[in-house]
């Protein structure tokens, strides 16, 4: 249901001028999707959607410019490769080590290719939180890691 509703939005982005949430949501009633206000708000922040000028002093709702660029396997690899200095775990979480100032990006490419065993990142300057779930995921999620990292980083002791 709700690749539907985020596939349904992106159209209605796409076509309609959309400013307010009340106005996303009436959007989605028409085509047969009833949705409460905190939905369409966990929409928005999930599809990353931001407010432009319309050029008549009003905003709408858009996708930004970089949701255009695809996370290309070599484009992934890459960030891991420039910003990646090493990985630790503890439980469900690993701990990335990263060059300072580019935890944030790191953990971008992590949310944006979606793996369905992390949950969420939480990133700091030069360190970012990964919450897999399950746990007995957490080596399997490490491999992936080191993967895209390519030779020469591995764990922390």
């Amino acid at each position: 249901m709700k690749a539907l509703r985020h596939s349904k939005i992106k159209e209605i982005v796409d076509r309609y001028i959309i400013e307010t949430q009340e106005d996303l949501a009436e959007a989605l009633s028409k085509q047969g999707i009833d949705v409460t206000q905190a939905t369409v708000s966990r929409d928005i922040k999930e599809l990353m959607l931001i407010k432009v000028p319309t050029g008549d002093g009003r905003y709408r709702y858009a996708f930004p410019p970089e949701q255009n660029i695809i996370m290309s396997q070599a484009r992934l690899e890459r960030t891991f490769q420039d910003s990646m200095v090493a990985i630790d775990s503890s439980q469900n979480i690993v701990v990335l080590r990263t060059l300072p100032g580019t935890a944030q990006a790191v953990a971008y490419t992590i949310d944006y290719v979606k793996w369905p065993e992390i949950i969420g990142t939480v990133a700091g300057d030069d360190t970012i939180f990964v919450l897999v779930k399950p746990m007995d995921a957490v080596p399997q999620v490490i491999s992936k890691f080191q993967s895209l990292m390519g030779s020469g980083i591995g764990r922390e002791r």
